[in-house]
Parts: C-alpha cells; structure tokens; sequence
C-alpha cells in the first residue's frame, strides 16, 4: 500500500473503520479504530472537526488562521499538515480527493 502523503491540495476523510465522534461517558472527543482509543487534545479535535472529505487542507488551514488571526498561517500550515500526516500514517484518514 502506498503512503498517502499529505498536502495542501489534499481533501480528506477518516478511513472507513475510523469513528471520530464526541463521547458522551467521556466528555470528550475520540478517535475509534479497532481494538484502539486515541484521546485527541483540543487543537487536535478543532482540526478533524474541518475534515469532511470535502475541503481541502489549506481551507482547513485557511478556516483556523482566520480563527486565530494571531498565529501565522505558515506556522497553521505546518501544524495542521504535520497532524494530518500523523494521522494518514496511521490509518486514520484517507484522501478523498487529489494529494
């Protein structure tokens, strides 16, 4: 299998047996894989919640620099592809889109 190598350009989703949902018992967001529970902190989960399989990931970065008007949307860029990354390597996102 090939590596997804995340971009700019890339659109992306969660891998079809990847649940990302707010868990009512924990009071918090989760990442469900099989036999496996990650814990994402609150950066983390205001990222994932742009990721619709729709935009792309500078949109993604675009809707969080105009959030965060303070950080420079280089410094988001880097951020959010280094996270987004993590996350392909890992079997948790799929391109759903070019990238």
């Amino acid at each position: 299998m090939d590596r997804l190598v995340v971009s700019a350009e890339s659109v992306l989703n969660f891998a079809p047996h990847i649940v990302f949902r707010f868990d009512e018992v924990r009071k918090r967001w989760i990442i469900l894989a099989p036999e496996r529970l990650m814990l994402p902190d609150e950066q983390a989960v205001e990222i994932l919640q742009l990721v619709d399989g729709k935009t792309g990931v500078s949109g993604i970065v675009d809707s969080l620099a105009a959030r965060y008007s303070q950080a420079p949307r280089d410094l988001i860029a880097k951020d959010v592809t280094a996270m987004l990354q993590d996350l392909a390597d890992k079997g948790c996102l799929a391109g759903a889109g070019p990238g």
